[in-house]
């Protein structure tokens, strides 16, 4: 990654690119889902200290589609608060039909 991104404008398109094999997208969207889940469940039940174990459900799955089927470096490592807000952004784009496929190399 040599580019520098200073905007989330200019990063998410790279980011994108990243995450070309869609089992690693559908992982990212596995990890993202049950953050949210456990997130909301947690408040609920006030289990406060279980929030601690959000980071690590959520990239668990993130990295293991980047480290065995994208074979790159996650962008978390370099730019984690652009990287999680983007991971939350291709969820919502990809639920709601708006996910920009020409990013992918995989897509036809």
């Amino acid at each position: 990654m040599s580019k520098e991104y200073t905007t989330f404008k200019s990063f998410y398109p790279f980011y994108l690119s990243q995450h070309s094999n869609p089992i690693s997208r559908k992982l990212h969207y596995l990890g993202t889902s049950l953050v949210i889940i456990l997130f909301v469940t947690l408040l609920i039940n006030g289990q406060f200290l279980g929030l601690l174990l959000l980071p690590v459900l959520g990239y668990l799955f993130a990295w293991i589609g980047h480290f065995f089927f994208e074979k790159n470096k996650p962008a978390t490592f370099t730019y984690p608060g652009y990287s999680l807000m983007a991971d939350f952004l291709m969820l919502f784009e990809a639920l709601t039909g708006r996910l920009d496929h020409r990013h992918f190399s995989d897509s036809k």
